[in-house]
């Protein structure tokens, strides 16, 4: 990708990749950083900065692999299936396992910023809406 940046805004809708669909989302950006090759076949890291506004929902969905991030400024609620809700603070990092349904929401009155890495399966999309888990 080299030097161009790549911005996927989802202020209103989280893009998938998946002939085009779009599922509703409030809130959210999403801005590709870079993309590179790992050292497992068949996968690769999406490394992105995501925005998440006051009052944002990222909305349920998964990723085609595993989610690593790191709370830059702001704070957010993980909602991830069969976990309890968790408060995520600027300084703090999560993971999410591949295929795993999660959300996230910012109930503060400050943008939440994060840095997303995403080690996930090449040619997949990076999200896929999924049901709110029961």
């Amino acid at each position: 990708m080299g030097s161009k940046v790549k911005r996927i805004v989802v202020g209103g809708l989280l893009v998938l990749a998946t002939g085009g669909a779009f599922a509703q989302a409030s809130g959210l950006t999403r801005t590709l950083v870079g993309k590179a090759d790992v050292s497992v076949p068949g996968r690769e890291a999406v490394v992105a900065r995501v925005d998440v506004a006051p009052g944002g929902v990222a909305g349920w969905h998964t990723h085609p692999g595993d989610e690593i991030s790191y709370v830059l400024e702001g704070e957010a609620t993980l909602l991830v299936a069969g976990q309890a809700p968790r408060k995520v603070v600027a300084g703090e990092s999560f993971v999410v396992p591949a295929g795993i349904v999660h959300n996230a929401m910012n109930h503060g009155a400050t943008p939440t910023k994060l840095v997303g890495v995403y080690v996930v399966e090449k040619g997949q999309p990076l999200a896929s809406a999924a049901a709110e888990p029961k």
